[in-house]
């Protein structure tokens, strides 16, 4: 697994290839194998392959138009429900502070992790993208307010070279026992 560690990029241009809808499954399937705080397994996916759906999610995404052209986005969502089992209605967004939200978010960051890794396995190409707004976003897909996007994983067939980034030595980010 560690070479796919090291070999995993952020891809921002792809070729157009189709991703067959079984890899599809599978990612989601390596997503749902992720720990989760008491198995609570919050993550939802949405799975965009629409050309206008996709160019409306690139817009609201700081206008990064380059996601239109990956095969498909896979809208990664957190939901708090499965931990706030309280009829109560439920509005959450980036100023919620309710501490069940930055579990399911944590929770769901770890999920996307593996389908990442996964996707990477199967020689495919993903850029973990979050520069959006619940506001603007949700719409987009009809999700309902009590549940957060965690980020959008645009996904296809790269079309450019995959060059390493620079990355911190272990001895820079490493300590023992203590700070």
């Amino acid at each position: 697994m560690i070479d796919e560690i090291r070999s995993r990029r952020s891809i921002r241009k792809f070729n157009g290839e189709a991703v067959e809808d079984e890899k599809l499954v599978q990612l989601i399937e390596a997503a749902s194998l992720a720990p989760s705080g008491s198995n609570t397994q919050p993550w939802q996916f949405i799975i965009v392959k629409s050309q206008e759906t996709k160019a409306e999610i690139a817009k609201v995404n700081h206008q990064q138009m380059w996601m239109k052209d990956a095969f498909a986005h896979i809208v990664c969502i957190s939901d708090i429900r499965c931990r706030i089992k309280d009829e109560i209605e439920i509005s959450v967004d980036e100023n919620s502070d309710l501490f069940e939200l930055k579990q399911v978010i944590r929770d769901t960051s770890i999920a996307i992790s593996y389908l990442l890794l996964e996707a990477e396995n199967m020689g495919l190409s993903t850029c973990w993208t979050a520069w959006f707004d619940q506001q603007d976003i949700r719409p987009i897909l009809n999700i309902p307010e009590d549940k957060f996007v965690v980020g959008v994983v645009a996904l296809g067939y790269s079309d450019t070279v995959r060059k390493p980034s620079p990355r911190k030595a272990v001895k820079d980010i490493l300590r023992y026992e203590k700070w």
